[in-house]
């Protein structure tokens, strides 16, 4: 068995052989802990999957040989699987006139480990190799797990569970942090968990403002929701049986082939600006292989096109909120589709990089309105279900499109994977002009 001293040097890794093993794993991950999820429950497994996320991040830079090393890998994938969970979470605590805004806030984030991910890998590759960049990597993951017992609860899923006191409490902590009082009135809730043990009532303390008699009570709600459907909704235990009810089959479907087709093409040119990046001076396909690694134009190529994802997130949050999320997702996608269409023919190095750039500006930006549309179209007690199996069809795409940007594109042969990419794309669009629902300026649903 290789010693670490020996299995120091680079790593036999096609692009096809990281991603057909990273995304299976994270893939395995979102979907399979969702239906019994709830928001909160799953925010709290996010915090203890962090654990390993960090621990397995740690323990590749060591790994004696190969195989241990895919394995560490597989469950840092499985870890990072429900990281889309935050999404849904952070959703719940913002005001409806600029949720897209924050939203696409919240999600410049990703885009700046991304950046900060790719810096990384152009400084420490070249000279220091795989273990120090991995060793890094996991970082931020260890200094995340400082936080999470700060992590409040979504008072709206606990107002769904009849806990109003510990929500009431957190609202009182969040106003008292703003330096605001919150309105006097009632907090009501009527969806009270009916699901509770047996012989136990669930909680019904209610907040009660003082009133004169014969004066008018003020009675403002907090995170009040409507009462239709609500005991049939609760009784039936299968939330992917939900998902497919006719409310909902046709939006869980165009969700499920929106964020397919999202993955497949973000990933997809990432892929294609390394492959084609490598490939653009020589076109051959052992060039492809770990002999480039050190080559520097590898890395500036997929920083420059990382930093494309800014303007895009620059864009989204403009329009967001303006346009609404259908248009906004039409107006990307036809973008991206555009300036991905010249590189169905050779191009120079410069056009390449630029077409790239382009088009992972606004297939990245289409992803991130993805994101915010499926947890605003499900209703709480969904929210994280449906996003989270949405997310583990996404990573299909994400699975397959390496078998495209590197199998079919080798040898030069770009055109194919490209004309593939486009027809994605093509459909993805239509997939959104579909959508039954508009989220823009519409408060969150509780029910169905």
């Amino acid at each position: 068995m290789a010693t670490p001293a020996s299995f120091s040097g680079v790593l036999p890794l096609s692009n096809r052989t990281r991603a057909l093993f990273a995304q299976p794993s994270v893939s395995v991950h979102s979907f399979s802990y969702k239906p019994r999820l709830t928001t909160s429950t799953s925010v709290k497994l996010r915090s203890k999957s962090s654990y390993g996320v960090s621990v397995a991040g740690l323990l590749s830079a060591f790994a004696p040989n190969y195989i241990s090393l895919l394995i560490l890998r597989c469950l840092v994938g499985v870890g990072l699987g429900c990281g889309h969970v935050f999404t849904s979470w952070f959703l719940e605590f913002v005001p409806t006139p600029n949720r897209g805004a924050w939203m696409v806030v919240f999600s410049t984030f990703w885009t700046v480990g991304t950046i900060m991910e790719a810096s990384l890998a152009w400084w420490i590759m070249p000279t220091y190799g795989w273990r120090l960049l991995l060793g890094l990597s996991a970082v931020p993951s260890l200094v995340a797990l400082l936080f999470y017992g700060l992590v409040p609860e979504s008072p709206r899923y606990l107002c769904t569970q009849g806990r109003l006191t510990e929500a009431h409490y957190i609202l009182a902590n969040g106003a008292t942090l703003n330096c605001k009082d919150l309105p006097k009135g009632l907090l009501v809730s009527d969806h009270i968990n009916e699901s509770t043990n047996e012989g136990q009532s669930s909680e019904s303390t209610t907040l009660l403002s003082s009133t004169n008699e014969g004066q008018s009570s003020e009675s403002t709600t907090l995170l009040s929701s409507t009462k239709n459907e609500s005991n049939n909704f609760q009784r039936n235990p299968s939330s992917i049986v939900m998902l497919l009810s006719p409310n909902l089959t046709r939006t869980t479907l165009l969700l499920w082939f929106l964020y397919f087709g999202n993955t497949f093409s973000y990933y997809g040119i990432i892929l294609l600006t390394s492959q084609l990046s490598i490939g653009q001076s020589e076109c051959d396909p052992t060039t492809l292989q770990s002999d480039n690694i050190e080559d520097p134009s590898l890395y500036v190529n997929v920083f420059i096109t990382s930093l494309a994802e800014l303007p895009g997130l620059a864009l989204a949050a403009f329009i967001l909120d303006r346009v609404g999320r259908k248009i906004s997702m039409e107006i990307m996608l036809v973008a991206g589709f555009v300036l991905l269409l010249p590189l169905v023919i050779h191009q120079n190095a410069i056009l390449t990089t630029g077409f790239l750039f382009g088009a992972r500006m606004f297939i990245s930006a289409s992803f991130i309105v993805v994101c915010i549309y499926a947890p605003e179209v499900y209703p709480t007690k969904l929210r994280a279900t449906g996003v989270g199996i949405a997310t583990a069809i996404g990573r299909i795409g994400g699975m397959v499109c390496p078998l495209i940007a590197v199998g079919m594109g080798s040898n030069c042969h770009q055109t194919l994977p490209v004309v593939l990419f486009e027809g994605i794309i093509l459909l993805s669009g239509l997939a959104v002009m579909l959508l039954p629902f508009e989220t823009n300026g519409k408060e969150l649903a509780d029910t169905l």
